[in-house]
């Protein structure tokens, strides 16, 4: 490291001046996000799940349809989902810059995601658990909420483990277009200013929260598994 560049860094005592309000960002832009995966992408991946063979109303209809959405949902690295759907960002909320729009992306990014983890874990659930719900007289809407979604609990709790992660993750790469957070920070000072400090601040932080993130999921995980 030469002396000029140590000059770009910013001293280690102003470094959670910069990096707190980022990273406070950065959960609130994860945050909106999974909410919003959350709501759609369950009942997504329950029809998804539903309407194939091993569902309660197979359709192959439907689930090709939705199959195929979702696999084009799933096929595109999300930087390049980023700024393709760029003008349906900017109709939805007016910008492509910032928070707001990070969101979207990340939210049509986490959706196919979410919904294809969400079928898996239904999935896994027994076949003879959801003929005994069904013997009993139960509904559709009865079985899928208390024997299928029950049943999966632990499945589900070990993907949305997974799914906030990769919200996480692709919150920083939405920091190339000036969404704010970590990812941005890191960009703008330590890629842009050559500030070692802040980079090495904003990688450990990332570090650190993806380990307490997949730590906490997995003891929910244990919780919940009979």
């Amino acid at each position: 490291m030469t002396l000029a560049q140590e000059d770009f860094s910013t001293p280690w005592l102003r470094v959670p001046d910069l990096l707190l309000p980022a990273y406070g960002q950065t959960w609130l832009m994860v945050g909106v996000t999974m909410v919003l995966v959350v709501v759609i992408g369950i009942p997504v991946g329950i029809v998804l799940h539903n309407t194939s063979d091993l569902g309660l109303f197979p359709n192959p209809r439907v689930f090709s349809i939705l199959n195929t959405i979702v696999n084009v949902g799933r096929s595109l690295p999300f930087l390049i989902l980023m700024t393709a759907i760029i003008p349906v960002t900017r109709f939805i909320v007016g910008t492509t810059i910032g928070i707001s729009a990070a969101i979207v992306p990340m939210t049509v990014a986490g959706v196919p995601f979410f919904a294809r983890l969400v079928q898996n874990a239904l999935r896994e659930v027994r076949s003879d658990v959801t003929d005994m719900g069904q013997a009993s007289g139960g509904s559709y809407v009865q079985v899928i909420r208390s024997v299928q979604l029950s049943e999966a609990l632990p499945a589900l709790a070990g993907a949305l483990t997974v799914n906030t992660i990769a919200m996480i993750e692709y919150s920083a790469i939405a920091g190339s277009i000036g969404a704010g957070g970590v990812g941005n920070l890191a960009i703008t000072y330590g890629y842009n200013r050559f500030d070692d400090n802040i980079m090495i601040a904003t990688v450990i932080s990332l570090i650190i929260t993806i380990q307490i993130v997949q730590l906490i999921g997995d003891r929910v995980v244990k919780t919940l598994t009979r």
